[in-house]
């Protein structure tokens, strides 16, 4: 659901720099698992056919042995390149805000949810209470009363039906090897943190001004996208989260609208500190735009070494009696997504349902717990959030059956 931004890491030019190639699958033998042949294709419905929604769409049927039968948008440009790109017919293209409803009660097995961040738990929600296999983009909500409907959804289809969101650190094995070393206390006992998110601008997608312009650009407009912080930041927080094995206790920031003031309502950068439990200190900072440097650091100091990682760079440990180089992760965006997509596609092959909407959830949660405690000034605890069940409404005002025109491109 990202939309591409003009940021030289590797996760965000991804879109625009490198061609998937396609994959070559291994003929199974025949037999039937949870409704499927072994050899029979996934069938996959997207809902949000932005730049990531087609792009996670190709990965499915690439990698994932799926096939794209059904695509939701609001924008009719985005399902007609939808519709040319997967090849389907006109009737499994929906364009009105409730069509992922009409998507999903078609034959499908199921949605990959790749909208902006606040339509996320309706339609996730929605996608699990019809009885389809849920594949979601981070972050899971915009608030805490979407978090805890996600979580609450997958909680009544456990055991039957997997939901799973796409966070790449999680299923990449230089990031798993500096986690296990964390967990099993080879560098001893956490101490502080050092976690920060710094990337260039966005790009424009529509000249600002009207409501169907606010939506193309959504990633700049906090209730659509929960701000930055929740939006994109939450990758090195649910590392954060993940390596220190639980979500913060409490957090005071700091941060503002100063660079980029010429579109939406996001704030350009955030400085935050979190508190987890044994006062364990994360110092975390982000900006989206700064020019000629882009890094996204998780830097964990223990009492006898450090992990140093870098989505899209070089993870090690460097200890009092171990060292570790656990190597680079420049292709994680592409290569996290694709174990992501074939874990999923095999959950539902082999009748095995997995789900980590808890982690997920508490993860977003800690990035919203950041942002009150920006917005506020103030130190706020988890308790106090959670209370607290801020929901935020962008109060758009769309025609429910379209856009009519399309906005100007910019």
């Amino acid at each position: 659901m990202n939309e591409k931004q003009n940021c030289s890491c590797e996760r965000r030019d991804f879109l625009k720099t490198a061609a998937v190639a396609a994959a070559t699958f291994t003929v199974l033998p025949a037999h039937t698992v949870f409704g499927l042949d072994a050899n029979n294709k996934v069938e996959i419905g997207i809902t949000g056919c932005g730049g990531r929604g087609t792009w996670i769409g190709r990965l499915f049927e690439q990698h994932g042995n799926a096939k794209v039968v059904a695509v939701h948008d609001y924008f009719k440009d985005r399902t007609d390149r939808a519709r040319e790109m997967f090849g389907m017919g006109a009737e499994r293209c929906h364009n009105d805000l409730g069509g992922y409803h009409e998507l999903m009660a078609g034959k499908l097995d199921a949605v990959a949810v790749e909208s902006p961040p606040y339509f996320h738990p309706e339609q996730a929600v929605a996608t699990l209470d019809a009885g389809k296999h849920l594949y979601l983009a981070k972050p899971i909500a915009v608030d805490v009363p979407g978090c805890m409907a996600i979580v609450d959804a997958a909680k009544r289809n456990s055991g039957k039906l997997s939901a799973w969101v796409d966070f790449q650190t999680r299923v990449n094995e230089s990031f798993m090897g500096a986690a296990e070393r964390i967990h099993q206390g080879r560098i001893g006992k956490p101490v502080s943190g050092q976690f920060y998110y710094y990337c260039g601008r966005l790009g424009i997608h529509s000249k600002p001004g009207s409501e169907t312009a606010r939506l193309r650009n959504w990633v700049f407009d906090i209730a659509l996208s929960g701000d930055i912080i929740v939006e994109q930041n939450i990758h090195v927080l649910d590392v954060a989260n993940w390596y220190l094995q639980g979500h913060p206790l409490k957090a005071r920031g700091t941060g503002g609208r100063k660079a980029r003031v010429d579109v939406g309502d996001c704030w350009d950068h955030f400085v935050v500190t979190y508190t987890y439990p044994d006062d364990v200190l994360v110092d975390f900072s982000s900006g989206q735009f700064t020019y000629g440097y882009d890094d996204l650091c998780m830097r964990l100091y223990c009492s006898e070494g450090t992990v140093d990682s870098h989505y899209g760079g070089e993870v090690s440990v460097r200890g009092k009696s171990e060292s570790w180089d656990g190597g680079k992760t420049n292709t994680i965006y592409e290569s996290g997504a694709i174990a992501n997509i074939q874990k999923f596609c095999d959950s539902i092959r082999n009748n095995t349902p997995i789900d980590n909407t808890l982690e997920s959830a508490h993860s977003t949660m800690t990035s919203i717990l950041g942002r009150m405690a920006a917005y506020t000034g103030n130190e706020v605890s988890w308790d106090e959030m959670v209370g607290a069940n801020e929901k935020l409404d962008p109060k758009l005002s769309l025609p429910a059956d379209g856009p009519g025109e399309t906005p100007e491109r910019v």
